[in-house]
């Protein structure tokens, strides 16, 4: 019997924010992973990189600034950094669980992996996302002068690099990865959204972005034809009037009723929002497909309709 296939797009409560960190969060993280291969499922990770890419840039920021012979280091290698890191973390936890349960007979690999982007597209006219660390308005005025980033002050706790936040419109390696996944590999891809790239002609160019990677992973799992999406965050269940006294959970929605709730404001923007419009984007990509948003431990119980929000059409 085939098994079904599903995506997980890990949060960043799943890696940690230090290397230490990290190392033991990927642990945790494994076990989850091989309790769903254990139950029958085939599985393609997809991860964010938010603390791991604003260390890393930091840390070629500074390297540039004892070395005038290093070239700013652009934030499309950046990217590409996290990926191999996280994944080489992911993939030996994984890996060594699967060994740990006697399971021999499913490789774990990381596919580096470039997403397109559209140079029109209409996050670079107002560039939003903060990345790095927070910095005082001398630090700023230099990095935009020497480098051309653009800073925001962010309510007034200092001021931030912002960059864009496209749309993914393809992701490159996808004949790779499909590949890999119909030879029964367990595939760790698409890291923090992908690595930002515009087509001129065959070349590929990086692009000065961050791509949403729950929107990404909607995407992949689309190109994979997977039955299931599954965003793992900080909570259960995704809730209407978050935080006050009337909250509700939401078990299970439709397509339609979910873009109701998106439209009439119920989900914060940069929190909650991506995550239900990527899981609006893939429930609502083909009929049978389902979303589902929930906590990392509780990944197996929301497969199994017990506990979780799920969005079907």
């Amino acid at each position: 019997m085939d098994r079904k296939k599903i995506v997980i797009a890990l949060g960043g409560n799943a890696l940690g924010k230090t290397l230490p960190e990290q190392m033991a969060a990927a642990k945790h993280t494994s076990q989850s992973i091989v309790d769903l291969i254990e139950a029958g499922y085939q599985v393609i990770v997809t991860h964010g990189n938010g603390p791991q890419v604003g260390m890393i840039n930091q840390a070629m920021y500074a390297l540039e600034r004892e070395d005038p012979e290093q070239p700013n280091t652009p934030l499309s290698v950046c990217v590409a950094m996290s990926q191999a890191y996280i994944g080489y973390d992911l993939q030996n936890a994984i890996r060594e669980e699967l060994r740990n349960r006697n399971i021999t007979d499913v490789p774990v690999s990381t596919v580096v992996t470039q997403v397109r982007v559209d140079k029109d597209d209409p996050a670079f006219d107002n560039p939003s996302k903060p990345i790095g660390k927070f910095m005082t308005r001398e630090v700023a005025e230099e990095q935009a002068r020497r480098f051309g980033h653009i800073v925001k002050e962010d309510a007034g706790r200092g001021y931030r690099r912002v960059v864009a936040s496209p749309m993914p419109k393809e992701i490159v390696e996808i004949g790779a990865i499909r590949t890999l996944v119909d030879c029964g590999e367990l595939v760790i891809c698409c890291g923090g959204g992908g690595i930002p790239v515009f087509q001129n002609g065959n070349h590929l160019s990086g692009a000065s972005a961050v791509i949403d990677k729950d929107l990404v992973s909607a995407l992949l799992a689309e190109e994979l034809d997977a039955d299931s999406l599954v965003i793992l965050t900080a909570v259960e269940k995704v809730a209407v009037n978050f935080g006050k006294p009337n909250q509700r959970d939401l078990d299970r929605i439709t397509v339609d009723e979910a873009r109701r709730l998106m439209a009439q404001g119920h989900f914060a923007p940069g929190s909650m929002l991506p995550k239900v419009e990527a899981a609006v984007r893939f429930a609502g990509s083909k009929p049978g497909r389902e979303a589902l948003i929930t906590l990392l431990d509780k990944a197996r119980d929301g497969l199994e309709g017990r506990t979780g929000t799920r969005i079907r059409l």
